[in-house]
């Protein structure tokens, strides 16, 4: 590493060359295979691939020409997704606001008691 560093100050564009040749060489999914057994080492390779997120960025890479009215349907359909996905976190952070607030046990006693005094008028 250090003789690429001192490289770089003698030449600059050869050694930023060569650095990112040693990075992009860094970068990527190596997979052993073992015992002759590709199906296994190819399933291990789409799994890695899958928890690295390189998977859905291969998919989601655009390959064709998109109309403007496709993406506007695209655009109207990631924000109803998204706005979806916002009322849902909401939803699950007053409940969990909630469950915080009054332990379970508590709240339903607390919950049969506002019943019941409700129900029935209390006489001595």
């Amino acid at each position: 590493m250090a003789r690429h560093v001192s490289a770089l100050f003698r030449h600059p564009n050869v050694a930023l060359n060569s650095m990112s040749s040693v990075l992009h060489q860094w970068r990527g999914i190596r997979v052993k295979v073992r015992n002759n057994n590709l199906d296994q080492a190819l399933m291990f390779l789409q799994r890695q691939m899958q928890s690295s997120g390189m998977e859905r960025l291969i998919k989601n890479q655009q390959t064709h020409h998109l109309k403007n009215s496709e993406k506007r349907v695209l655009a109207r359909k990631n924000l109803e997704r998204r706005l979806r996905s916002q009322d849902l976190a909401r939803k699950l952070k007053a409940i969990l606001c909630k469950k915080v607030r009054y332990p379970s046990s508590d709240y339903h006693l607390r919950a049969m008691n506002k019943d019941e005094s409700k129900s029935t008028p209390f006489f001595l």
